[in-house]
């Protein structure tokens, strides 16, 4: 189900939320606890039933997993090497069924290209929704539960952890001791109108966001790289900053429309989306763009591998490894995989800039890394090397300079425009909740137009780019 689609909007947010105020009103909280796991279970297999057999053997293995973990670690007679044995078997587990998943055909792609033939049959394979984030959200959770950080012998109690609607599809990826204590607070189970209201708010200003932005740039995105092999320097350099504002504005719409579903419920999701055109440095900008997942790729890559505490030499290697292994979790083909490299490289150069105590004025700093952030983001839309070649082929001026095409639309060059006005002149929505503390009747009034306005004039109903992850 679609956060964006009208029967999310109008039937399953608001019939979710009242029903479970009304059973904990009834004093009936573990019957509101299991109205959220089968709503959100409803959620997850709205858009294809095939799904829920993989999602619900996941959440099964990892908890049983997890919770003989967790006795193990309280118990001063388990071995230690028995205990390592099983987290080492439950996260290869969940590899193998991600790679399987995800990866499979890409790789036997690959194999068919060194033979060159088709060796290997391609496989019918149904990539599972959202396999991405609640694999690493469970490889998370038994690592925790190793440390013993957590424990969980409640299996209601583990499904509603790993498939909250508001965060299972794109995330945020979630530790459950920020999930679960929320859940079990009695402030939760009462009604809040502050946090519906705000809950509303920040969910319909995300909805304005992927409608009025992201939907009406895509437009422009679809048409430059499926002609990239004729468009101009204009053109292309138009296309890469409409992607760009695209995939902010369509990830930003959805961090907001989580965070404001799960505030209405009285959860608050931790921030996810901090403003990342405004890094002044590529490790700054991955400290604000999906901030959970690079809190997971620090926590249980970066550091496990050694972090800085090896060696230049080794910090540099391990800092590539990392961004490369963002860049395949992202999706299976080359493009993700130069994606993630470039990134690795550029993290790598900003590590030896700023050993070097180089130090470049905030506005140019700010250009320059928003420039090569904007430059990547051609290999993690286009379809094909090629494709993604061709652009930059015309960015960099080796199609000379003829103005015509998409470049003389007026409504992208305004949408553009406006794109950058809002990022860089306006707070974000974390910003804004927090300048905000008390409930106004009249914006209230302007919700209840806004939504009215974006869903009734929408024809069709886009998915969220990161559905693909």
């Amino acid at each position: 189900m679609l956060f964006n689609s009208i029967i999310f909007i109008f039937v399953f947010l608001p019939l979710t939320v009242i029903l479970y105020f009304t059973l904990n009103k009834l004093r009936l909280t573990r019957v509101a606890l299991n109205l959220l796991v089968v709503a959100s279970l409803f959620f997850y297999t709205w858009w294809k039933p095939e799904y829920l057999p993989v999602f619900l053997g996941s959440i099964i293995v990892n908890y049983f997993l997890g919770r003989a973990l967790g006795r193990r670690v309280q118990s001063e007679d388990s071995p230690a090497a028995a205990t390592r044995a099983i987290l080492a078997f439950g996260i290869i587990l969940n590899l193998s069924a991600l790679c399987y998943y995800k990866y499979t055909n890409f790789l036997i792609e690959i194999a068919n290209s060194l033979a060159d033939k088709p060796f290997f049959l391609q496989l019918d394979i149904i990539l599972p929704l959202a396999i991405s984030f609640f694999t690493f959200q469970q490889i998370a959770y038994l690592v925790d539960s190793y440390k013993g950080l957590t424990s969980e012998y409640r299996f209601s109690n583990y499904a509603l952890f790993v498939s909250f609607f508001p965060q299972l599809i794109a995330g945020p990826i979630v530790h459950h001791k920020e999930m679960m204590p929320q859940f079990a607070s009695n402030k939760a189970k009462l009604v809040n109108w502050h946090n519906i209201y705000f809950g509303l708010l920040i969910f319909v200003i995300g909805l304005f966001k992927k409608n009025f932005f992201a939907d009406n740039l895509s437009i422009y995105v679809d048409i430059a790289f499926k002609n990239s092999a004729v468009f101009g320097f204009f053109e292309s350099w138009l296309a890469s900053f409409a992607y760009s504002f695209q995939l902010y504005f369509d990830f930003s719409g959805y961090c907001d429309m989580a965070m404001g579903a799960a505030l209405m419920l009285n959860i608050h999701l931790p921030a996810n989306f901090n403003s990342p055109y405004k890094a002044r440095n590529i490790q700054d900008f991955w400290r604000r763009w999906h901030i959970t997942l690079s809190r997971f790729l620090r926590d249980y890559i970066y550091i496990p591998l050694g972090g800085n505490r090896k060696g230049s030499l080794r910090t540099y290697v391990n800092l590539f490894s990392v961004f490369l292994i963002g860049g395949i979790w992202h999706g299976a083909g080359w493009g993700f995989i130069v994606w993630g490299a470039l990134h690795g490289l550029g993290v790598c150069c900003h590590r030896l800039w700023t050993k070097n105590k180089i130090h470049i004025p905030k506005w140019p700093a700010i250009i320059i890394t928003f420039l090569f952030v904007n430059l990547t983001w051609i290999f993690f839309r286009a379809e094909t090397l090629t494709q993604a070649g061709n652009l930059i082929s015309a960015m960099i001026g080796r199609r000379g300079f003829v103005y015509g095409g998409i470049a003389t639309s007026e409504k992208l060059v305004f949408m553009l425009l406006l794109s950058f006005a809002v990022m860089y002149l306006l707070p974000n929505s974390v910003q804004f909740l927090q300048s905000r503390r008390k409930e106004s009747v009249w914006a209230a009034v302007g919700i209840g137009v806004l939504i009215s306005i974006l869903i009734l004039n929408k024809t069709t109903i886009s998915k969220f780019i990161y559905f693909n992850f």
